[in-house]
């Protein structure tokens, strides 16, 4: 069976600084991300193991938390994408730069909700952007953790991992900061690329 692999970083290790060091870009990515890889891989080798063999395994526990891995995989490998060198005044571009003026009233608009729902998470998770083709929608919600409170058929475009082990090396308890300097490094022509490949 196929398996999880760690994607390799887009750029190198210093090119989010100073807004992100390369320590704690390095640690979150080899580290925390890889975990979720590991973890994802070694359930679903109890499946194909208890397929093979016959043995018993607690599927609802198995399925919680590879829902909880694969998340987490996912997600980051969007996190990585999604940023760039820093940009001073760096704002969407493109058709989805006309959406959120559209349904937003300006990116400041949006960006202040986006903010808002980023650094109000209580505990682990994140604040992501989706579009809904169904409702040619963009929604901005809090993903708990890596797996709760998505938007099912919804494609994430943008997401901001507001764990603390996402900052904490450079910017302690300070997510706020955190959170407002992250916005020089959305790599906004991904996004656009993204929003493109989800209507």
């Amino acid at each position: 069976m196929k398996r999880l692999e760690l994607p390799p970083l887009p750029y190198e290790a210093n090119a989010l600084e100073p807004v992100m060091s390369s320590e704690q870009l390095l640690l979150h990515h080899d580290k925390h991300h890889k975990a979720y890889v590991d973890a994802a891989n070694e359930l679903m080798d109890k499946l194909d193991a208890a397929k093979d063999d016959g043995a018993e395994i607690d599927y609802a526990t198995i399925a919680k938390k590879l829902s909880f891995n694969i998340g987490g995989h996912v997600l980051h490998s969007l996190f990585w994408s999604g940023m760039r060198t820093p940009q001073e005044g760096n704002q969407p571009v493109g058709e989805l730069k006309n959406k959120i003026d559209e349904q937003f009233g300006s990116f400041e608009k949006f960006w202040e909700a986006f903010y808002n729902i980023a650094t109000t998470i209580e505990g682990s998770g994140w604040s992501a952007l989706f579009y809904d083709k169904k409702t040619d929608r963009l929604l901005i919600a809090q993903i708990q953790n890596h797996n709760k409170d998505c938007f099912p058929g919804a494609i994430v475009l943008l997401a901001i991992d507001m764990w603390e082990h996402s900052f904490y090396v450079d910017y302690k308890n300070d997510k706020k900061t955190f959170a407002q300097n992250w916005a020089k490094i959305i790599n906004w022509d991904e996004i656009e690329e993204r929003y493109q490949g989800a209507k």
